[in-house]
Parts: structure tokens; sequence; C-alpha cells
């Protein structure tokens, strides 16, 4: 059973800061803050537009993971042409996006 006075001694902080001390906290917080928001707003927008005419880069299931494929040109039709002849959802996806480009095969 705690005795009388014991909550308030335990309760009251050994130290209050000083003005200058919270101004100081405040004053890094909004740096923090200001910062923060100087990086999510630097990295906002499209950082990975999409293929140029003629191109391709479906990304598909891979060994280990996610592979992205990118081919141009005679290439591209190379790679449209071998995946036409397969099925699976790697051949579709290959295949889907060589139609999104247009490019005939």
């Amino acid at each position: 059973m705690p005795l009388e006075g014991h909550y308030e001694r335990q309760t009251t902080p050994l130290y209050k800061l000083s003005s200058r001390e919270l101004k100081t906290a405040f004053g890094v917080l909004a740096v923090t803050i200001a910062a923060m928001l100087a990086v999510v707003l630097a990295t906002v927008g499209d950082s990975n537009p999409g293929p140029p005419i003629g191109c391709i880069r479906p990304t598909v299931a891979g060994i280990v993971g996610a592979e992205t494929i990118g081919a141009c040109g005679q290439k591209a039709v190379a790679i449209c042409t071998h995946a036409s002849n397969f099925s699976g959802a790697r051949a579709e996806t290959i295949v889907s996006d060589c139609r999104e480009q247009r490019i005939e095969f």
C-alpha cells in the first residue's frame, strides 16, 4: 500500500525544461518535419515512364522474382514472336504488352 505523498514524489519531474530548451526542441522538430516534407515532395511523380514507341517493357515472373524484359525494334518483334508460341502467364503478359505497344509479330 502506497504511503501518503509517495505518488506525488514519484510523478514529479526531476527537471523542468527551460524556455530556451523548449524553443530548441520545437525548432529541431520543425526542421525535421520540413526535411521530411521536402523529401516526400521531391520524390512524388512518375519516375518510371512507359517505354517509347516500338519498345516493350513487361514485368514477368522470373526464377527468383519479378523480371523486367526490355527490348526495342527487331529484338522486341523477336521476343513477341517467341512468346506467342507459348501459353502461360509469362507468355500472355509479354504478348499483351506487345499488343499494347502495337508491335506486329
